[in-house]
């Protein structure tokens, strides 16, 4: 059975969480694997990458993309080659630290600001005192102050590298410097993740993720950040992918 199913010309794996975690665990435990590189895309990126070229080839070039985001298990399940359900970079952030704190993986956090990084990396020191913390920096720096923080990731190695700095920016961030992060071994970005470790920002109740409706919840109870666009404006990819993906899709049949 195929691993990967293609919507709008993004090849999404049709693994679960419990096999993406698997799967990225039996990566790390490789005698000097290569660096791994995963995405988490939801409809805005899918939208996105229609017309940005390098977000194109970065997806060509990636080892794995999950479905973050229940349009595109709709839009699968339309197409007759369902995606079992949504892996989430939060989700698999925290199955990776639990299993982390099992086998004293190293993690380095780069992203949010300094406050919430902080927060988030004592919480995660806590919660998870077996793992290791590689490093961690904020995701606002300079040209100058990347070097230093590139420098640091390239010595400690560490297991997995978790950004925080929104999509696709993380991903093109790890794209422009994948051959200075060979010592990594897994990399990815969870978005908002870290806020919501450090208690910034509120977990989705459980009623609303059962209804789907994670996104809903986010768009009107998590504040943006000065500089990033309006989570409004940002859901107007929503409608589109709909259309693209789902209701288009269903026509092409008749």
């Amino acid at each position: 059975m195929r691993e990967s199913v293609n919507i709008l010309g993004v090849p999404f794996s049709k693994l679960t969480l419990n096999e993406t975690t698997q799967r990225l665990a039996e990566h790390i435990q490789k005698v000097e694997p290569k660096l791994f590189h995963l995405i988490t895309a939801n409809p805005e990126i899918t939208i996105a990458y229609q017309t940005d070229k390098l977000l194109q080839t970065i997806v060509k070039e990636a080892d794995l993309i999950t479905p973050d985001g229940i349009g595109i298990v709709m839009a699968s399940k339309r197409k007759g080659e369902p995606i079992p359900e949504r892996v989430t970079g939060y989700d698999l952030l925290l199955r990776l630290l639990v299993k982390g704190n099992g086998q004293g993986w190293s993690f380095f956090f780069l992203g949010t600001d300094e406050k919430t990084s902080l927060k988030a990396v004592e919480e995660v020191n806590l919660r998870y005192p077996n793992l290791r913390i590689a490093g961690r920096h904020n995701g606002f720096f300079s040209a100058e102050e990347e070097h230093y923080i590139l420098q640091e990731i390239q010595e400690s190695k560490p297991d997995l590298l978790i950004l925080a700095m929104g999509a696709p920016y993380s991903d093109k961030w790890i794209y422009k410097h994948k051959r200075k992060l060979e010592g990594v071994k897994v990399v990815f970005g969870v978005g908002g993740s870290l806020d919501v470790i450090a208690g910034k920002v509120k977990s989705t109740p459980v009623i609303w993720k059962r209804l789907n409706l994670e996104w809903l919840h986010r768009l009107l109870t998590v504040p943006v950040a000065k500089g990033q666009k309006s989570r409004w404006r940002r859901q107007s990819a929503l409608p589109k992918f709909v259309y693209r993906a789902i209701i288009k899709k269903c026509q092409n049949q008749f």
